[in-house]
């Protein structure tokens, strides 16, 4: 009966009611699309360093992730071969050796990142290949190098050009090699963008005199939830006393308390903005209650008990609340939507900020589920309490007093 009641209630002033669910609506729309930005930035971030480049988790020699020297290199044993075969969740085992170098042409010079891959194992996790804008991608007999677009401003090369690359080998042996360019690659992360330098497995080597050796073997889980146990599982299977097995967040802890910093300051923002949102949302509230007054007394006064008088008006505001949110859900679909197929880009001296820092300048929204619903969640709970408000007041109203006002 009093549901009844409630929901004929809410349409009978219905420009009382349009207000009511365009603030909650408005609300959920705004704050599932601060979230989705916030969330997709994040995303593009960790995927433009992690997915492109590092894997989910590797596999090192004990001890080479702290001073990551190319003399903890390690050869493929058939123990490492099988974890394909044996971890359903690894997709693909992608080796690499790698070590620093003095990048030079001319008078030029810059520091680089050495990178000796398996081209088409390679492609499969950080799709390399697609990441080419000059040039041709690399075949495992060249003898060539691929290097990064950030790499070839600096010492201004083009395809066909001749990059020189002098480093220490293993255990200290001369490494010096010189390598056409055949093809140029971007990343959406600045700094890989600066450093990148790839020659084909055994090319790289016979560079670092390290014949058949790896420094490292990255994991390719195709599914991040599973990164934890694959893990747990690689590490039953090896010798822990030879080998280390690292997840992401072990080996980029900059990164991951980047991120956690920046998620304590939004949580700065996201109470700045519920205040607000439940400052509007109460106005509404307020205005209905004020609005209402006499008509409170009126039912007080021939009969009409205050806790069912109570228990009407909290169900009123509780429907303007599910239908605001379920609104609200439906309008920011498409908002959120547009961001995500057309990001933000920034340019200027905010992108040259973004981009020291270590960020590409672009802010893609997140279009996941749980955006939506959580935002209408909270949005809704904010409503459920701010309704409380009436039923204080019409339990400390005065009949007669009300029907005057």
């Amino acid at each position: 009966m009093l549901l009844k009641l409630a929901w004929r209630n809410i349409w009978r002033n219905k420009r009382r009611t349009y207000i009511t669910i365009a603030s909650i609506l408005f609300a959920v729309t705004l704050s599932a699309l601060m979230e989705s930005l916030q969330k997709g930035a994040w995303d593009n971030m960790i995927g433009n360093v992690v997915n492109y480049y590092f894997g989910y988790a590797q596999i090192h020699e004990k001890g080479y992730w702290e001073d990551q020297s190319i003399d903890k290199a390690f050869p493929i044993t058939e123990d490492l071969e099988q974890l394909v075969a044996e971890v359903p969740a690894i997709k693909h085992l992608l080796p690499r050796i790698e070590s620093f170098a003095l990048a030079s042409t001319g008078n030029s010079t810059a520091g680089a990142l050495v990178v000796g891959i398996k081209p088409d194992v390679e492609n499969t996790m950080t799709g390399l290949k697609d990441r080419i804008i000059k040039g041709a991608y690399l075949e495992e007999s060249d003898q060539a190098a691929l290097i990064a677009e950030g790499m070839a401003n600096n010492l201004n090369l083009g395809v066909g050009d001749t990059i020189v690359l002098v480093s220490q080998g293993y255990h200290g042996v001369n490494a010096a090699g010189k390598y056409p360019v055949k093809g140029i690659v971007r990343f959406g992360s600045p700094d890989l963008n600066k450093q990148m330098v790839y020659l084909p497995l055994p090319e790289a080597q016979w560079f670092y005199g390290a014949t058949d050796l790896v420094t490292s073997l990255a994991l390719h889980i195709e599914d991040p939830d599973e990164i934890q146990s694959v893990v747990k599982n690689v590490k039953s299977r090896l010798d822990m006393e030879s080998y280390e097995v690292l997840d992401w967040k072990e080996m980029l802890p900059d990164l991951v308390q980047a991120k956690a910093l920046d998620s304590a300051g939004n949580y700065i923002v996201y109470f700045i903005l519920y205040l607000i949102i439940a400052f509007g949302i109460f106005g509404t509230i307020l205005m209905m209650t004020k609005e209402r007054e006499y008509e409170f007394g009126i039912l007080v006064s021939i009969g009409m008990r205050r806790l069912q008088l109570s228990a009407t008006v909290w169900l009123e505001i509780i429907m303007l609340g599910l239908i605001g949110a379920a609104i609200g859900i439906l309008l920011s679909i498409p908002v959120v939507g547009y961001f995500y197929t057309n990001p933000i880009r920034f340019s200027g001296e905010y992108a040259s900020m973004l981009e020291k820092y270590g960020f590409e300048p672009i802010f893609p929204a997140s279009f996941e589920p749980h955006v939506f619903v959580t935002q209408a969640i909270i949005v809704f709970i904010l409503t459920a309490i701010l309704a409380i408000y009436p039923l204080f007041k019409i339990q400390r109203m005065k009949p007669v007093e009300a029907m005057r006002s």
